[in-house]
């Protein structure tokens, strides 16, 4: 089994590579290199530098490399970009992702797992969210993710492609060996960190009015390894002839973003400055994972539900970037 790896040179991508690899999973991996790096990836893994939307490309690969499985991350994430360039977005979130899967079922792939994003459920009627409650995306982000969804599963019931979709909550942290981490990212605990460390001037929360006990918005942060592995499993799952499925990825509980800063504070020793901005367009108050569904689903048991290690691991990122010892994009 071969797997096809979209977006593999990016943040997760690269540590679901490395998830593979040390199970000794054979993949190959296409990236269009705008957000990737090669210097993510083991030396043993091929990565083509083209776009997914290319279905004769993507053909070839299928058939040269014998693609069974394709796990599908490439995309562009950012929700306030999103609402600046919606089109852009869907082109490359929803329309890339229909061509990709054209190509897919046209040379016989039998197992899709696709990236989503908890941002498909928008402002949520609790807190806590699972898999069944309402949804109504409030980004074009987390509408293209909605669509490409929406087009996998049609897919599915029509040429019996198997998929898993991981609807992924707020990933952070870094590969614990340091083989990966995050490279350019305006993710929350990436910025917080390089406030920690110097590498900016101090760390800006955007909106403390909302409404959770602190006035901060409020996540449920996943670790990049847990959420690497949740692909393995959905991966042998499928494998093993499970049935398609849609699953949270979270750990069930959530912090504000005022708790994030407190937590790094301790435990990178730092008081580095804090300022508060205004709210962010497409934000929302708190949005945490119900996760009891991708536990009995999948053969997943996260390692890492732990903040302190998510914050750590983050930091031993940023410390080997800034000495110049991890690879930059």
């Amino acid at each position: 089994m071969t797997v096809l790896v979209t977006g593999g040179a990016g943040y997760i991508g690269s540590h679901v590579v490395l998830a593979l690899r040390d199970r000794g999973k054979a993949c190959v991996v296409i990236d269009d290199m705008s957000t990737g790096s090669k210097s993510l990836l083991p030396d043993d893994v091929e990565l083509v530098a083209g776009d997914i939307g290319d279905g004769a490309l993507i053909g070839r690969l299928i058939e040269r490399h014998k693609i069974t499985s394709i796990v599908h991350l490439a995309a562009s994430t950012s929700v306030p970009d999103s609402i600046r360039k919606p089109l852009a977005y869907y082109a490359n979130n929803t329309a890339k992702t229909c061509a990709l899967l054209q190509a897919a079922v046209d040379h016989g792939v039998g197992q899709f797992v696709l990236s989503s994003t908890a941002a498909v459920y928008g402002t949520p009627r609790q807190q806590m969210v699972d898999e069944d409650a309402p949804l109504n995306p409030q980004s074009p982000y987390g509408t293209s993710k909605l669509m490409a969804e929406t087009i996998l599963r049609d897919a599915g019931a029509a040429h019996g492609l198997r998929f898993c979709i991981l609807r992924y909550f707020n990933v952070a942290g870094a590969d614990p060996a340091l083989r990966a981490g995050q490279l350019e990212s305006g993710a929350l605990i990436k910025l917080a960190t390089q406030a920690a460390l110097g590498v900016r001037p101090g760390f800006q929360i955007n909106g403390t009015d909302y409404d959770t006990p602190d006035g901060s918005c409020i996540r449920d942060f996943i670790h990049v390894t847990d959420l690497a592995a949740a692909h393995i499993s959905a991966l042998d799952y499928l494998a093993q002839g499970g049935a398609s499925a849609t699953l949270n990825c979270g750990y069930g509980r959530g912090y504000s973003v005022l708790e994030i800063v407190s937590s790094l504070k301790r435990i990178s020793g730092r008081d580095f400055p804090v300022s508060i901005a205004p709210r962010r367009p497409g934000d929302i108050d708190a949005i945490i994972a119900a996760n009891d569904r991708i536990r009995q689903t999948l053969a997943w048991s996260p390692q890492y539900d732990d903040v302190d290690v998510i914050l750590r691991d983050a930091l031993a990122w940023e410390r080997r970037l800034i000495d110049g010892a991890a690879p930059k994009s």
